[in-house]
């Protein structure tokens, strides 16, 4: 292989923060996507866009009462999301990170599940004859869902990220800062800097509600500065913390694509696509918050670890 690629294992993230079905499916062909895109000279970003039209198609298709067609959309949301591996892969693999990158990654997701939402609501507006009587029912539910599953993806971001800063340190987490944001968003000029400071406000405001909702945690990130500025904890507390953390990593897979795409795929199967919405709303919400609660747990024990061995 030419030593200019970059190996498969290099594409990972890390193996503490990968799902199953990734590694045994989307990660193998991400990294055939990415070592193509790499030798034609196309970038992570136009891969990225690339993902949102054939996700966005997926959400066209699903819009049909025909197995046939919808079975056609999950082949383009599976393609969608072999790109969506691919773009952060072939990143990786030549360096090439931005912030730009990482919002218009989450972006795309974004824009699959809109179409796909929307789809779902015509599509159950015309064939259901509950949703016939009550058609501003099945849009309420989407909406509080979408709502549901931006703050689901959010936040199992959030701690996949926190997992790998610990692991791999400030080169190989996206983790952020809103304090530091709003300082660079404060320098940045409207003027000269028009689009790239309006992605970073609706960043920012992304990254603050991910601080709101886990209050420990920022204090454990305090924490941490005050006893090592700037440098990494010790080599015994980041041990510690991944002791504690890496368990919890399952629910942030859960939380992410694959799961969700099974329980859309079997709710289009049944032929009850609102079957869907149920899941997130019921069984991801509570993932979610079983989540976010040991998740703040583990961070108060890290604290408290951090004041027993102040040496």
């Amino acid at each position: 292989m030419d030593n200019n690629t970059g190996s498969y294992k290099d594409s990972l993230k890390s193996l503490d923060t990968e799902e199953h079905i990734d590694l045994a499916f989307y990660r193998p062909i991400g990294y055939a996507w990415a070592c193509l895109a790499k030798k034609l000279g196309v970038t992570p970003n136009a891969i990225t866009i690339a993902s949102i039209f054939l996700g966005v198609g997926a959400g066209v298709a699903f819009y049909f009462n025909d197995i046939w067609v919808n079975i056609l959309g999950m082949v383009l949301l599976v393609w969608a999301n072999s790109f969506d591996s691919a773009d952060g892969q072939l990143a990786r693999m030549t360096k090439q990170y931005s912030r730009i990158g990482r919002i218009l990654d989450g972006v795309s997701g974004d824009l699959w599940f809109a179409a796909i939402y929307i789809a779902i609501c015509l599509r159950e507006n015309n064939t259901s004859f509950f949703f016939q009587s009550y058609p501003w029912l099945i849009w309420l539910i989407a909406v509080v869902t979408g709502l549901c599953h931006a703050k689901q993806a959010a936040m199992a971001d959030y701690y996949r990220q926190f997992h790998l800063y610990f692991l791999k340190g400030e080169g190989g987490s996206e983790l952020d800062s809103g304090d530091a944001l709003q300082t660079k968003y404060n320098t940045m000029s409207w003027r000269k800097n028009f689009f790239a400071k309006l992605v970073l406000l609706f960043y920012k405001g992304y990254t603050r509600q991910q601080e709101a909702t886990t209050p420990a945690m920022q204090k454990l990130r305090a924490a941490i500065r005050k006893r090592y500025g700037n440098a990494m904890p010790s080599d015994a507390f980041r041990a510690e913390f991944r002791r504690l953390s890496l368990p919890l990593m399952k629910y942030t897979n859960i939380l992410s694509f694959n799961w969700r795409c099974i329980a859309l795929f079997c709710a289009l199967f049944a032929r009850m696509p609102w079957l869907y919405f149920a899941f997130e709303l019921v069984v991801l919400n509570f993932l979610l918050v079983y989540m976010v609660l040991r998740h703040e747990y583990v961070c108060k024990r890290m604290t408290e670890w951090l004041e027993k061995n102040k040496k």
